[in-house]
């Protein structure tokens, strides 16, 4: 995955600096531009067994940018070493690490894409049930919402994706859950109480296996008084988010991450 990500060109102006979050290795990103006290906690994709603060450089950079906020990558713990829920307390860990750091919940976003969209939902619903603050925002690209794998799209799509299958998905499940239920409200949020998160953003493809994963989420989540926003783009496929610079949709999308962060943040 580092191989294939590092294709992909980190732009000239990011700075990056590594630290210590709470206990969990991460690291800040920043922008040119920044606006004060706003942060955005940004959890990596990769199903998770793979990914890390090195292949989501780009992305995060890009998504910095476009909110006018440096953004904190978090290289949580993968399975099958660390199998659910060490992803989950790593990311709640770095959240509270932040608010440490004096950042107001009011100026914070939890974002993630794929396993990392669905972590970042996870981690919200276990801050609330903490009684922890929750963030400004929260937001889902190409969200993995449902460890059963029970939507349509899994098999409607499947080879109109070229970057996820369904074989993919059982076989990162299978090493991520361990013992657990794949129905678990924090591995799989599409099964969870969602009432009490704030606004958020699901950005999904056409053309994704996991197109039914953001939909039904983003329905239950209404349903149950959140603020939500679905944007489901066009002939996209898995995280095309990452291909800034390649197709304007990318681009595209990664401005509207970033205004929808910045019109909810209290500044």
């Amino acid at each position: 995955m580092e191989r294939m990500t590092g294709l992909l060109a980190t732009p000239r102006w990011a700075r990056f600096e590594e630290v210590n979050a709470g206990g969990v290795p991460s690291a800040w990103v920043w922008p040119p531009e920044v606006t004060s006290g706003c942060a955005v906690l940004y959890l990596h994709g990769g199903g998770y067994i793979a990914g890390s603060i090195r292949t989501h450089r780009p992305l995060a950079a890009r998504i910095s940018r476009a909110a006018r906020a440096p953004v904190l990558l978090v290289d949580y713990r993968l399975a099958p070493e660390y199998p659910f829920p060490a992803a989950v307390c790593d990311a709640t860990s770095a959240y509270r690490w932040l608010l440490g750091r004096q950042f107001s919940p009011s100026k914070l976003a939890v974002a993630g894409d794929s396993a990392g969209g669905g972590l970042a939902i996870a981690s919200m619903i276990a801050l609330r049930d903490d009684g922890v603050e929750l963030p400004a925002a929260g937001v889902c690209l190409s969200p993995w919402l449902d460890l059963a794998m029970t939507g349509a799209s899994v098999a409607t799509n499947e080879g109109k994706d070229p970057v996820l299958r369904r074989a993919d998905l059982e076989f990162m499940a299978a090493r991520y859950l361990g013992a657990a239920d794949p129905r678990t409200p924090t591995a799989s949020p599409l099964y969870a109480r969602l009432a009490g998160l704030p606004p958020l953003l699901f950005q999904v493809g056409t053309d994704e296996i996991l197109l039914d994963d953001a939909r039904r989420c983003a329905e239950r989540a209404r349903r149950e008084g959140v603020s939500v926003e679905l944007e489901v783009w066009e002939g996209m496929i898995h995280v095309w988010q990452f291909a800034v610079g390649l197709i304007p949709e990318a681009a595209r999308a990664v401005r509207r991450v970033g205004g929808f962060v910045r019109a909810r943040w209290q500044v």
